[in-house]
């Protein structure tokens, strides 16, 4: 293909298996004039194999806002720049689409070169409604933050999917059993395109007890099932204050715990768990 002078081209690189590696994905960066590469030292080792050796110039989260002006001044000079992430397309979950909203405002041309992404190819494969889904990337690492961001998006009934690092896969899990219930589906893509890929599925309680009985390894793409339609939204503290409510009107704990299960997505033996905390008065 021919390459335009004076354009950003979005170049798709493997989540993992190299030979996802599209033929015009290595065209562009055979002739384009800088690769920008979130890491210059990951993305060398992938020139490597394909025998490219255009220069690179890094561009990532800590150094976007004083390397943007640099690249749109070496594009406005007609040079042509493919930018690339560590892995799968550019600008999901990175600074990408900052230098992208740049070029858009300079009026400088950019063009997509499609590749793998782990959000597309986890969904494909999850088993779970693929029509309308929704991306949530990274959670925050501390746990007010992830309890905070997943309470927003407990009732969207959308396909949820989210990244997480092994070392943070328990803490999430556990936040996801509180916020939406041990009952939610969910399949979990483990090392994507790679020779240990793996996926997992079943429920956020099936998940913590497996991740309770083995160490989280590798990268994961978590992909959850939308809300129950109809289901009633309430939080912990909502659900127990209908509890004390049903109690004190003679209601058994059994029998709460069965009502409740039915009207929310909350399983009916963490129901009754928390049914059995309440004092009696």
């Amino acid at each position: 293909m021919d390459i335009v002078s004076g354009t950003l081209y979005l170049v798709g690189t493997p989540i993992g298996n190299l030979e996802d590696m599209t033929f015009r994905a290595i065209e562009v960066l055979q002739k384009v004039d800088t690769i920008a590469a979130e890491d210059t030292r990951h993305t060398g080792k992938l020139l490597h194999h394909f025998q490219i050796k255009t220069p690179q110039i890094s561009y990532h989260e800590h150094n976007r806002l004083e390397r943007i002006p640099d690249l749109l001044r070496r594009l406005q000079g007609g040079a042509s720049i493919a930018l690339v992430t560590d892995a799968g397309m550019p600008c999901v979950s990175d600074p990408g689409y900052e230098l992208v909203k740049a070029c858009g405002d300079a009026g400088i041309l950019v063009v997509p070169i499609p590749g793998v992404t782990a959000v597309i190819t986890g969904l494909a494969a999850s088993g779970l409604r693929s029509d309308r889904f929704a991306f949530e990337g990274f959670l925050p690492a501390k746990e007010n933050g992830r309890v905070e961001m997943l309470e927003r998006v407990r009732s969207e009934e959308r396909t949820l999917i989210f990244y997480e690092a092994p070392h943070r896969m328990r803490e999430t899990l556990a936040s996801m059993g509180r916020v939406f219930g041990l009952a939610r589906e969910l399949t979990i893509a483990r090392e994507l395109t790679k020779r240990h890929e793996e996926f997992w599925r079943g429920t956020v309680e099936g998940a913590i007890e497996l991740y309770t009985a083995k160490e989280p390894q590798g990268e994961y793409t978590l992909i959850v099932a939308g809300a129950i339609v109809n289901a009633a939204v309430l939080t912990e503290e909502q659900l127990k204050a209908e509890m004390r409510r049903l109690l004190d009107a003679g209601e058994s704990r059994s029998s709460i715990s069965k009502q409740l299960a039915l009207q929310t997505d909350f399983p009916k033996r963490q129901l009754y768990q928390w049914a059995l905390e309440l004092p009696d008065v």
